[in-house]
């Protein structure tokens, strides 16, 4: 398959519209559903080739038709099959309707399925096409299978996971495999659904590139280097430091001065060429003991802030690694951010807290190109932009679209399942992070990596994506166990 074509995630909707398009340029749609049961007969066949019974359950839908066309395969082959149907499939319509007629199995009813030992559980019932909780005979199986232990291959998505969204719609069954064709959708990679969807393979049924790619959005996809790559500037053999950019990292006070060094760290080590953390005097000494290749200026207020940016080659910053709360640092930290409107500027954890009580002050301070980044995580996100995230009818994606937009930044919601989301619509999901990632002060070295590439020159949205990238980089790098300490060293540049 097409390196491009695979890489692209498409809505339910969008691979609708493919399918539909392929139908109407003339390419057979029941060929079409003739190959995709085929694959899934060949992977359950491969998968499982120690199986007692392959249970297919068959959906209303195109779902449980390519379900009947596996069904047949697999009875084709030799391998004992029971089939079990949703619904009453005399209903059934075009394709569906004539991959029944042409499976020789007589199905019985889904209530009517008792798990066995020896069992592989083929979901055919939903795929992606599923927009409401599922009905309680569904949910009772998915409770009872689940019970069971029994292996689940599911035909392009878990019976109860949103394609969208990846969220479970009432309950949905966790599989051990799953088979999507043509692209994957959003819903195989955001969380819960990643968890539910076990290892996933996307089989090329033969739709034309050219039509999947015409009814793609293109807005959403993997977060991989070649989502940003593009923008990397070249490489120069007799470079500057400060053609690699001058970052600043602000600290707290001086008891609260480790976060904002491994940002520095990881801003130094993500290939910035110089980096400062400014600090406040008091916090100068404390500082001073830890560093040797990052510099020190020290910053008190807005005054001596204005005063240093005099200096033009300060255009990337970092705020909010242990910058710290309470009234009084919270408006130096609406004053610090105040002053750097016309800069780059990554805002990270107190940074982002300073402006709970009024995130319009903070987004309009930067309108114009995008310069912020925002990093927040689910609570914090929430306190920005309580609306976006209280409103259910939106998944992931769409949350940090909106939040991106009315900020007019690049969104970093962090989680599992980061994703990252530009003003004009574009949003990555990032996969490479290992779980071990998650652990106190990870974030302070993702805010200073993002800074890092802020500070080379890299448009926000890409240093941002490119920034989580290089995040979950190192924590594969760095291995289990590892602590916030661990990982800044293990930082690459790109």
């Amino acid at each position: 398959m097409s390196h491009e074509i695979s890489d692209l995630l498409l809505t339910p909707a969008e691979m609708a519209a493919v399918d539909a398009a392929a139908a109407a340029s003339g390419i057979d749609s029941f060929a079409l559903m003739e190959r995709a049961g085929a694959a899934v007969a060949a992977a359950a066949l491969r998968l499982h080739p120690g199986a007692l019974r392959f249970v297919v359950l068959c959906g209303p839908g195109n779902n449980g038709g390519d379900a009947y066309v596996a069904a047949r395969h697999l009875q084709e082959g030799g391998a004992t099959v029971a089939l079990f149907h949703l619904g009453d499939p005399a209903r059934l319509k075009g394709d569906a309707a004539r991959a029944r007629a042409g499976c020789a199995i007589q199905g019985e009813q889904l209530h009517l399925y008792d798990p066995e030992t020896g069992d592989v559980v083929i979901d055919g019932l939903f795929g992606a096409g599923l927009g409401r909780e599922v009905p309680a005979d569904v949910r009772t199986v998915i409770e009872q299978v689940t019970e069971a232990g029994l292996p689940v291959l599911a035909i392009d998505l878990p019976s109860g996971l949103d394609g969208r969204t990846g969220r479970v719609l009432g309950a949905a069954f966790p599989a051990c495999n799953t088979i999507t064709f043509m692209t994957r959708k959003p819903g195989h990679l955001l969380m819960p659904g990643r968890g539910l969807c076990g290892e996933l393979e996307v089989f090329d049924i033969g739709i034309p590139a050219r039509i999947v790619r015409a009814a793609a959005g293109g807005v959403i996809a993997e977060n991989r280097p070649d989502a940003w790559k593009g923008v990397l500037p070249a490489e120069q053999l007799e470079t500057h430091k400060y053609k690699r950019g001058h970052l600043v990292v602000f600290s707290g006070e001086a008891d609260k001065t480790g976060a904002a060094r491994m940002s520095a760290i990881a801003g130094l080590k993500a290939g910035a060429g110089l980096v400062t953390i400014a600090a406040p005097r008091a916090a100068m000494a404390a500082n001073a003991a830890h560093l040797t290749a990052v510099m020190l200026h020290a910053i008190d207020d807005a005054a001596d802030l204005e005063d240093w940016l005099a200096d033009k080659r300060l255009q990337s910053f970092v705020l909010g690694p242990g910058f710290g709360i309470g009234v009084s640092v919270s408006v130096r930290a609406r004053g610090f951010v105040s002053a750097l409107a016309e800069r780059h500027l990554v805002l990270d954890a107190d940074g982002i807290s300073s402006f709970k009580d009024d995130p319009q002050q903070l987004f309009d301070l930067f309108r114009g190109e995008p310069r912020l980044v925002l990093t927040p995580h689910e609570g914090e996100f929430a306190r920005l932009f309580p609306d976006i995230a209280g409103d259910d009818a939106l998944g992931k994606v769409d949350k940090s679209v909106a939040a991106a937009r009315r900020a007019n930044a690049a969104i970093v919601y962090k989680g599992a399942d980061t994703v990252i989301a530009a003003p004009d619509g574009r949003a990555l999901i990032n996969t490479n992070a290992p779980v071990w990632l998650a652990t106190a002060g990870s974030g302070d070295v993702l805010a200073g990596i993002i800074g890092g590439l802020l500070a080379q020159g890299l448009p926000a949205f890409e240093a941002a994506a490119a920034g989580v990238w290089l995040h979950g980089e190192a924590g594969q790098r760095a291995g289990k166990g590892l602590t916030a300490e661990d990982l800044a060293p293990a930082v690459l540049p790109l």
